[in-house]
């Protein structure tokens, strides 16, 4: 897995540990066949570079993942619309 490889050798021991963390969690997810999105992965470099915290990554793709239902949910209430036409 190339993933977070950048921190491996970083200086700073909090960086390695938060990027090793990560790349367990996405191995793991790896393992079922999950395929890991490119949001994810920028969401997870801004918390192993201590942007954001745990809690904000939580509430930054929770977020995420709602407004991407609701776009489906309009895009589907369109196509109902547009067959009753």
């Amino acid at each position: 897995m190339q993933i977070f490889e950048e921190y491996l050798q970083h200086p700073d021991p909090e960086k390695r540990e938060r990027a090793a963390n990560w790349r367990m969690a996405i191995g793991l997810q790896a393992v079922d066949g999950l395929k890991t999105s490119n949001y994810l992965v920028e969401i997870a470099r801004r918390q192993i570079e201590g942007e954001i915290t745990m809690d904000e990554v939580q509430e930054l793709i929770s977020a995420h993942y709602q407004a991407k239902k609701k776009q489906k949910s309009d895009a589907d209430k369109a196509v109902e619309t547009e067959k009753r036409l």
